[in-house]
Order: structure tokens, then C-alpha cells, then sequence
């Protein structure tokens, strides 16, 4: 009797120190599996991104509606600031511009009209109006004297005397209007003179304003990314309708939608580096240059099935190093590392 109880015992005491030993099999094997994601991405912050120039997408319209005469630029060519991609047909802006010049040049000949006085050619009217009338007034005495001795008729000396009044007139009217171009300019003359000529010029830098306007010009250096109009078409500022889109790519950024559980550990500064399934392995580094201060929604995809699209997220921009050369608009996958916090001096223990 003693003896079973004694086996009934040992089984009962192997019995439950089996139980404590799987219980806490199973609590090792529960905590390895809770660190194991921990510890796969310890020190690294990961997030869906998209590569964008520093620029971001520049869509380039024209100022002024019209119908296009050509778009010499195509998709991939390298642009500067100023060049050309693409101009309206003109015809009526240039004449304007032709139209208000002329217009610039009658107004500046008033005011030198105004301010100068008399011309040269003028003096010599009257010079030689003078002349003709000094001749006519002493062929005319000649006349009178030649008739008193009744070497002529009366009737001829009559006329000559008409002719001499004839040529005081035209004196007297060239000596007038010589005097009237010939003396020096009021205040409020050479004033409306100089504000017509000031109207005329803003005349012809509004015309010349407007005649530029039909060259769509290159807002900055960069990459034509889409072609979207072509010669023939028209463009209206009455809607949204670009010629190019391009942008600067002379620096590459990406745009990561870092998740709002891994947003306090986030750090302007933070060296970074992202991969693409395209590249396999490669690594392109970079530092963390923004942070956002708003959480919104996802702007990334993955495609996955099991993709949360409640999530939200927190934007931040990573700079790509110098040299390394990615396509725009490119989903990578983002790896930002976590700097560890140092221990804050003279903290008591």
C-alpha cells in the first residue's frame, strides 16, 4: 500500500513539472516570435516612397490663348532657363508692336519740334522770301519811274506793283509763322509734349510685353517629362491646359509615407537609403531634409493584398546623395536609421 502511493506520487510530481516546462516553452517560443520583427528591422525606420525631382512637376502653360506654331522641344530633351518650348502664332502682336513704334517716333518729333524752335529750312523761307520780295519792291520803283517818264504804260507798272504786294504777303506770312516756331517753348508745351511721348512709349512696352507672351519660354533648367501639345493645337487660359510638364532633376528626393507608430522617432538629419525591385540589392543613400507636421493619408501603394489603407502617415522627404541616378516618380522601398538617444548628463541614478 505504501508502495503505490509512493509510485502515484512520483507520477503526479513528473506530471506537473512537465506542465511547467511546456507552459514556459511556450512563453520563449511566443516572446522570440513578438522580438523577431523587432529585431529584423532594429535601428531602421521602413516606408513605401517615391522618387521626385527638387522641383516636383512643373506643368508649363501660356499666358495667352491662342493657336500653336510649333513646339520644338520632345520628351527626355534637356532644357534651359529662357529657351523656347513653344510659340502662338503672332502676326497681330507683332503689328502691334510696329504700329505703336511709329507712334513712338511722331511723338518724339513734336518734342524736339517743341523744344528746338525753327528748323533750318524754315530760316531759309524767310530768307528767301525777303530776297523775293526786295527784288519785286525795286522792279516795281523801276516801273513807277520808267511809267512818270512815259517810257511804259501805266498798266505795266500797275502790275508790277501787284507783284510786289504779292511778295509782302508771302514776307509777311513766312516772317509770322517764323516767329511762332521760332520762339522758345512754354512749360506746359515741352509738358505735353514729353507726356505724349511717355504715352507712346508704354504703348509700345505693353505691345512689346504682349509679343513675348506668345513664347512659352523655360521656367528653369531641367528635363521635359510630357509632351503635351503639339503645332496646330490651341491652348486657352480660360482652362487648365499645359503645353510641357519638366522638372529640375538636377537633385533626387523621396517622398516617404512613414507610418504614424514610427513618427517619434523620426529626425531631420537622419541618414537614409532606399532600394527598388529593379535594381536588386543596390542601396542609394541619402539623408532625411523634412519632416511633416500634419498626418494625412497614404500616397504610396504597394499593391499588397493585405495593405492597410486606413493607416495614417506622416510625409517626409529624404535627399538622395550627389550621382546617384533614379527615374522620377519610381516606388521604392525607404529605410530611414534611427539615431540612438544619448543619456542626458547629470540625470541622477
Amino acid at each position: 500500500m505504501k508502495r503505490s502511493n509512493y509510485v502515484l506520487f512520483t507520477f503526479a510530481a513528473l506530471l506537473l513539472l512537465s506542465a511547467v516546462l511546456f507552459l514556459r516553452g511556450r512563453g520563449a517560443v511566443k516572446a522570440a516570435i513578438a522580438a523577431a520583427p523587432a529585431l529584423s528591422n532594429q535601428g531602421l525606420i521602413t516606408a513605401p516612397g517615391r522618387v521626385e525631382a527638387v522641383s516636383e512637376e512643373i506643368r508649363v502653360s501660356s499666358e495667352l490663348s491662342g493657336r500653336l506654331r510649333s513646339v520644338p522641344v520632345e520628351e527626355g530633351e534637356r532644357v534651359h532657363k529662357g529657351q523656347t518650348l513653344a510659340q502662338l502664332e503672332n502676326e497681330d502682336y507683332a503689328a502691334r508692336v510696329r504700329a505703336a513704334q511709329a507712334t513712338l517716333a511722331e511723338r518724339r518729333a513734336e518734342l524736339l519740334r517743341t523744344v528746338n524752335g525753327a528748323r533750318s529750312q524754315e530760316r531759309r523761307a524767310v530768307e528767301a522770301a525777303k530776297a523775293v520780295l526786295e527784288n519785286a519792291r525795286k522792279e516795281a520803283q523801276r516801273r513807277r519811274n520808267l511809267a512818270d517818264r512815259d517810257m511804259i504804260s501805266r498798266d505795266e507798272a500797275e502790275r508790277y506793283e501787284r507783284v510786289y504786294q504779292v511778295a509782302r504777303a508771302e514776307y509777311d506770312r513766312a516772317s509770322e509763322e517764323f516767329s511762332l516756331v521760332d520762339a522758345e517753348a512754354r512749360d506746359e508745351d515741352r509738358r505735353r509734349a514729353e507726356a505724349a511721348v511717355a504715352a507712346a512709349q508704354a504703348q509700345l512696352s505693353e505691345a512689346r510685353a504682349y509679343l513675348e507672351k506668345t513664347y512659352v519660354r523655360a521656367p528653369i533648367d531641367g528635363v521635359i517629362l510630357r509632351k503635351l501639345r503639339h503645332a496646330g493645337e490651341s491652348v486657352s487660359t480660360q482652362f487648365d491646359s499645359p503645353v510641357v510638364t519638366l522638372a529640375d532633376d538636377s537633385v533626387l528626393r523621396v517622398r516617404l509615407d512613414v507610418d504614424e507608430s514610427d513618427v517619434a522617432c523620426l529626425r531631420v538629419g537622419q541618414t537614409a537609403f532606399v532600394t527598388a525591385e529593379a535594381y536588386g540589392a543596390k542601396k542609394f543613400t541619402g539623408r532625411v531634409i523634412r519632416v511633416g507636421r500634419i498626418l494625412g493619408r497614404k500616397n504610396v501603394r504597394t499593391d499588397e493584398p493585405s495593405e492597410r489603407v486606413d493607416t495614417k502617415i506622416l510625409e517626409t522627404l529624404v535627399e538622395l546623395d550627389p550621382g546617384q541616378i533614379l527615374p522620377l516618380g519610381l516606388r521604392v522601398d525607404s529605410y530611414v536609421e534611427i539615431r540612438p538617444q544619448r543619456a542626458t548628463s547629470g540625470a541622477k541614478p
